[in-house]
């Protein structure tokens, strides 16, 4: 009579261990992007207008993880894309 529930308890408990999943992205830390003295890539921008407005980058890196996130490299900070959207512009130290 309790070992139906019982198996079923064990099962669910199973269950809940493994269905969660995430891929960690470390970001480095965050320079002062206050200053007003230079502009930067502000979220929700496209990889087209930032190449457009900001000129080609030094560097593209290849998007990694699910979604994919890709890095392009600048002189003064590093623009983070999710697909082709900006989604955080870091200043360099």
């Amino acid at each position: 009579m309790y070992r139906p529930l019982k198996t079923l308890v064990i099962i669910a408990c199973l269950i809940a261990g493994v269905t969660g999943h995430a891929e960690i992205l470390n970001m480095p830390r965050t320079g002062d992007i206050s200053d007003k003295s230079f502009s930067i890539p502000v979220k929700g921008m496209t990889m087209q207008q930032v190449e457009e407005q900001f000129g080609h980058p030094n560097q593209k890196l290849p998007a990694i993880g699910d979604p994919p996130i890709s890095r392009w490299i600048y002189d003064r900070y590093t623009v983070y894309f999710e697909r082709q959207y900006v989604i955080h512009t870091v200043a360099h130290e």
